[in-house]
């Protein structure tokens, strides 16, 4: 008999605002009995229906409501909900390179499907897509015909569903580095070891933007396979490429040669903060630095600790910047609120001695759109900021 859940009272009204998420805690009864992963009916209090999705016991997201009407989860409902997604990404105009899927956003909760020129990632992140994985997989291949789609399910939120992380070739071949087009830019993505699923795609925009400001000798810290790196390139004298990952650097290089950007860039392996003190003691001086660190708090237990880490490097990387320059600086952790972002900035600013101003101020790419019911869909804070020296 399937899964029928009953919330406690208005435990609904942020589910039925169109939030997927039912927790646990929420929960005033169960009744029925099936596999774990199975498709499961949530009604209110009252037994009114809201919606069906995949049941979880083992996790706090009890169930992801992706069906609000009484369709069935079959091929067609992927095949339709992932077409409609894709077709809203090429009326924006993307191509070669974007988002295809994005979870919550595009009502198929937990799955993330990226496009790389003429391969597909793809990631699963509850129990209930995982166990639809081939499912899935022959969708992407009706609809993209790919020549090859790869797994990259190796984040640790997996583990909050009871699953491993895994990483995997789906479909086809997938070779070490997929080439695609960026703004303009060839770039080689390693969507095997990449961070995220290889790229930071939801950057494209801000990317771009960039250039405006990046006149000059620009320092950019975190620069992974160098998005932002090659970006400035395009207008700087030179462009000081820092990661604490070798291989990241290697992909920088790689990609600044095939664009012929290798003679003003050059790499720096080591930790960022360390690098950004050392320049300080230097007393070195920059028209620009780019901050776009990785996630440092994945909970709300890490706020506090992460707000430091922020604090840190933005603070310093003022201290470096000539003036009249810029500082580009972001952050993608959604637990690191727009609110709590610009508040550390504004500390920043008062701490340094300088005057800043507030000059761009960005989200994530379009083919990673928001709910405005869910919070959590919206987590990418771009800022760019005029440092200027106080007279």
């Amino acid at each position: 008999m399937p899964y029928k859940i009953y919330l406690k009272k208005n435990e609904e009204k942020r589910i039925v605002a169109g939030h997927s998420w039912v927790y646990a805690n929420e929960v005033a009864k169960i009744e029925g009995k099936e596999k774990n992963g199975s498709l499961a009916e949530v009604c209110d209090n009252d037994g009114k229906y809201i919606g069906k999705g995949y049941i979880n016991h083992a996790s706090k997201i009890l169930v992801r409501i992706f069906i609000r009407n009484g369709a069935s989860d079959d091929e067609n409902l992927y095949l339709e909900r992932i077409k409609a997604a894709d077709d809203a990404r090429k009326k924006l105009g993307y191509d070669n390179c974007y988002r295809v899927v994005f979870g919550e956003a595009d009502n198929l909760p937990a799955l993330i499907v990226d496009k790389y020129g003429d391969y597909l990632a793809v990631q699963l992140l509850s129990l209930g897509m995982d166990q639809r994985r081939k499912l899935i997989t022959d969708c992407l291949v009706k609809l993209f015909n790919p020549k090859g789609i790869y797994e990259r399910s190796d984040v640790s939120v997996r583990k909050k569903e009871g699953l491993a992380e895994i990483k995997q070739t789906l479909y086809g071949e997938v070779p070490d580095y997929c080439e695609i087009y960026e703004n303009g830019l060839k770039m080689f993505v390693d969507i095997k070891n990449g961070q995220k699923t290889g790229y930071f795609l939801d950057q494209k925009e801000n990317r771009l933007a960039v250039r405006k400001y990046c006149k000059g000798e620009i320092l950019d810290c975190f620069c992974n396979s160098g998005g932002f790196t090659l970006n400035a390139a395009t207008v700087a004298d030179k462009v000081t490429a820092c990661d604490i990952s070798a291989q990241a650097l290697e992909n920088v290089k790689l990609n600044a040669i095939e664009n012929g950007l290798d003679g003003n860039i050059e790499t720096v392996c080591g930790d960022a903060f360390e690098i950004l003190r050392q320049y300080r003691k230097e007393n070195r001086k920059f028209d620009a630095v780019i901050l776009d660190p990785p996630a440092f708090c994945k909970t709300a237990d890490e706020v506090k600790d992460a707000y430091r880490g922020y604090k840190d490097i933005n603070l310093t990387a003022m201290k470096l910047i000539k003036d009249g320059g810029y500082l580009i600086t972001c952050s993608c952790s959604h637990y690191m609120t727009f609110t709590l972002f610009e508040k550390m900035l504004i500390e920043c600013a008062r701490e340094s001695g300088k005057t800043v101003r507030s000059v761009e101020i960005k989200t994530q790419s379009p083919d990673h759109p928001s709910l405005l019911c869910a919070d959590e869909t919206q987590y990418l804070k771009f800022f760019v900021l005029q440092i200027t020296d106080k007279n």
